[in-house]
């Protein structure tokens, strides 16, 4: 019988001391949690365009990877230079052929002075795609070029598409085949 109560209370003891340890363990498992899918969209010339791309560039952290058309918004290319500033690692990819006017050729000397990494891409007919890749997890994209015109002038729109790592992970691969089929700009002698 003594044996009994013995093992009763050790295994009480034992319980209780499994139970502080089953919760301590709980309490320190970080739990990893799925932000919602969060869409939202711009037009021009009414504005919210244009600030959603500004937006979407200030808010990187690590990485922001575009493909362009057009690329010469100064505001746009002032956001760049800023993030890379703040130790962001920013990679360009521009259609070479409707970049060759003076003021393509500003912006595109204005960052790459201030450290962008630039690629011009002839391959295709026209290198038409217009997006900004944020993170490895936000993508921008629309019709909306980067030049003062898609600001002011013209009718367009931006989608941006945060949280949505099968989609970002597209763009990514997509962006990346671009970039490898660009050369460096400015050109290497």
């Amino acid at each position: 019988m003594i044996i009994y109560a013995l093992i009763a209370v050790g295994a009480r003891k034992a319980y209780t001391t499994f139970r502080k340890l089953a919760l301590a363990a709980l309490l320190t498992t970080p739990v990893l949690v799925q932000a919602e899918p969060n869409i939202q969209v711009g037009f021009s010339p009414e504005g919210s365009a244009q600030q959603l791309v500004l937006e979407t560039i200030a808010g990187a952290k690590h990485d922001i990877q575009i493909l362009a058309y057009a690329f010469q918004a100064p505001d746009i290319m002032q956001a760049l230079v800023a993030a890379k500033n703040r130790g962001v690692k920013v990679r360009v990819v521009v259609d070479k052929k409707r970049n060759k006017g003076k003021t393509s050729k500003t912006a595109m000397d204005f960052v790459t002075s201030n450290g962008v990494e630039l690629r011009t891409n002839d391959h295709f007919h026209i290198h038409h795609d217009k997006v900004i890749i944020v993170d490895g997890t936000t993508v921008e994209t629309g019709s909306f070029n980067f030049a003062p015109s898609a600001e002011t002038a013209n009718s367009e729109n931006v989608v941006v598409i945060r949280d949505m790592p099968e989609v970002a992970k597209q763009y990514v691969a997509h962006w990346q085949s671009r970039w490898d089929l660009g050369k460096p700009y400015p050109p290497l002698d």
